[in-house]
């Protein structure tokens, strides 16, 4: 077979999740399907590493689509011409999005609604493609893929597709991630919070990731302890709104939270295994690795009651209303005190996190594709 694949968000040394993702699976479907030949189109040069095979041809199309309008020409005019003169079985968009104009059979990877549920959370041009544009791709798609059960019924019901042609194929998580000596523990608090204990934020500053609620959380958890710990802020500030910004300048123990930037994965991994607890409260997600990647690092989880995440974490993580600023910072202080809570959440996320492996994925993603075929 022919696979035509959409892989704009392989970039080196910027993928986030859903190019985690798309690595991920990738590298193990086309190395597990010799027999198959796959064309990855790019929007920009491309690093060798993602090239993962000798049964993949790279293309690149321009222009770059980083943009509304880009993502218009390049997927309704770049890789609409290139299908449909190339005539694959099956174009593959780990993104979502897919070319309203190919003729081709196409398997869409929706991650999540967001959009749906909280427009205002991006800036307009972007959310106005969204919504005008997913529900088309929904109903162009010859299958549809989604990372958990509640993304599931929510494109069925969002979008009035029957749940028979949409595919549930779990996140994993990158192996590197594990427990840490305690001299690497304390050798990282050196370097990353002036040799204190920390709370852990990992993912983009997005609106819809309850960085504002987190920081009122913290101020909270700050006064009634007045305890050394520090919050630590892992991730590029991508809408960094004036909501968020308002509650950031207005804590009374903003010193104490750090903002490391966007961190490599080696780096990561010492951060993450190094603190005290996770604090991963979105108010809406489609999955969310950074959970399943702190029970590999041997950390405790405090992660949101609604969306996806009750459905990742499972019973190994304290869940909170994440709408309640008082049941954020209620979980920041239980955790604090308890070291016996800590370890026994450790000790459940190290079964919890036996049901997710990005071998587990590329296997269900690849039985996914069979489907259209």
């Amino acid at each position: 077979m022919e696979i035509v694949v959409n892989t704009r968000l392989l970039i080196k040394d910027k993928l986030e999740g859903i190019g985690w993702f798309t690595y991920e699976t990738l590298k193990r479907i086309t190395n597990n399907n010799p027999q198959h030949h796959f064309i990855f189109l790019f929007d920009r040069d491309f690093d060798e590493e993602f090239i993962f095979s000798d049964n993949i041809t790279p293309v690149i199309l321009s222009p770059q689509a980083r943009h509304p309008f880009l993502f218009y020409w390049w997927f309704e005019h770049s890789v609409a011409n290139f299908l449909n003169k190339y005539k694959p079985n099956l174009f593959l968009s780990p993104d979502g999005y897919l070319s309203l104009n190919a003729k081709c059979k196409q398997l869409a990877v929706i991650h999540d609604l967001n959009f749906e549920h909280y427009p205002n959370d991006l800036p307009f041009l972007v959310r106005k493609y969204y919504k005008y544009y997913f529900p088309k791709f929904a109903h162009k798609a010859s299958r549809i893929a989604t990372v958990s059960e509640f993304s599931k019924k929510d494109i069925a019901s969002t979008y009035h597709i029957n749940e028979k042609n949409i595919d549930v194929i779990y996140n994993g998580c990158n192996t590197i991630y594990s427990v840490l000596s305690a001299e690497t523990k304390k050798s990282t608090k050196h370097i990353y919070s002036q040799d204190e204990d920390y709370f852990l934020y990992v993912g983009s500053l997005h609106p819809r990731k309850n960085i504002k609620r987190l920081f009122e959380a913290f101020d909270i958890f700050k006064n009634a302890t007045g305890s050394k710990i520090k919050l630590v802020v892992v991730g590029e500030k991508y809408y960094w709104t004036n909501e968020i910004k308002r509650a950031f300048i207005n804590m009374k123990h903003k010193d104490d939270v750090i903002f490391t930037g966007r961190l490599s994965t080696k780096e990561l991994k010492n951060v993450l295994g190094s603190a005290l607890a996770l604090t991963y409260v979105p108010y809406f997600e489609g999955f969310g690795i950074p959970i399943l990647e702190a029970m590999n690092a041997g950390i405790p989880v405090i992660t949101s009651n609604i969306t996806s995440m009750p459905e990742v974490a499972g019973d190994a993580a304290l869940l909170v209303n994440p709408f309640s600023v008082n049941s954020i910072s209620d979980a920041m202080l239980y955790l604090y005190k308890d070291e016996d809570m800590r370890n026994i959440l450790i000790a459940k996320g190290n079964k919890q996190k036996l049901d997710f492996s990005w071998d587990k994925t590329a296997d269900a993603f690849w039985k996914s594709i069979e489907k259209t075929f």
